[in-house]
């Protein structure tokens, strides 16, 4: 995983009308946590932050002041209900070689069995425990071919190397669903039959 480097100042004023004067010059505040240590006030670069987030658990590399140089990967973002600008953001602190806990995309690839059948996602995003430096973007899960009544559990997804499940493995990630359309129309064709 790359690295996204951003240059951030720390803050000192907070509050609502602190936080809108930041927003006002196309910044946004944030929080910088971690490792026991007090929480660092921050103000960083909006169009910056903005297209570094489209990658999940990006890996940031903040320039504080000019003075320090920390890693952190983003645990909330707060964007505004209307606009989908950003509000507000909390890093966490991490260092080269620790393990984090974060959530990665699962996408399918293949076709289910013939029949109309549903597949359903039980779980988006996959819970993992995964070295900071090294989280995956997302994985890969083929369901070519199941049928209904079929299930992918969290053990039968191939995770990277260095990467472990954060949930109990037979935890279900997707399962396919019976169509129900069909048998749903053929009721509604007999209850009119029925009243006429």
């Amino acid at each position: 995983m790359s690295e996204v480097k951003i240059a951030a100042e720390s803050r000192t004023e907070f509050g609502k009308g602190a936080a809108r004067r930041i927003r006002r010059d196309h910044k946004v505040p944030g929080v910088l946590y971690g490792h026991g240590s007090d929480p660092i006030h921050l103000t960083l670069p909006g169009h910056e932050l903005l297209l570094a987030l489209r990658t999940p658990n990006v890996l940031i590399a903040l320039d504080i002041d000019g003075e320090s140089n920390e890693l952190a990967i983003p645990k909330s973002v707060q964007r505004d209900p209307i606009r989908g600008s950003l509000e507000h953001v909390d890093l966490q602190l991490v260092t080269r070689g620790e393990k984090v806990n974060v959530e990665i995309f699962v996408q399918t690839e293949g076709e289910l069995a013939p029949g109309g059948n549903l597949l359903e996602h039980v779980l988006n995003a996959l819970p993992v425990e995964a070295e900071a430096t090294h989280i995956p973007e997302s994985v890969t899960v083929s369901v070519e071919g199941l049928t209904a009544g079929d299930s992918v559990l969290a053990k039968d997804i191939p995770l990277p190397s260095g990467t472990k499940l954060g949930v109990d493995g037979d935890t279900v990630v997707l399962q396919v669903l019976a169509a129900q359309a069909e048998e749903a129309a053929a009721g509604e064709g007999d209850e009119a039959s029925a009243e006429a």
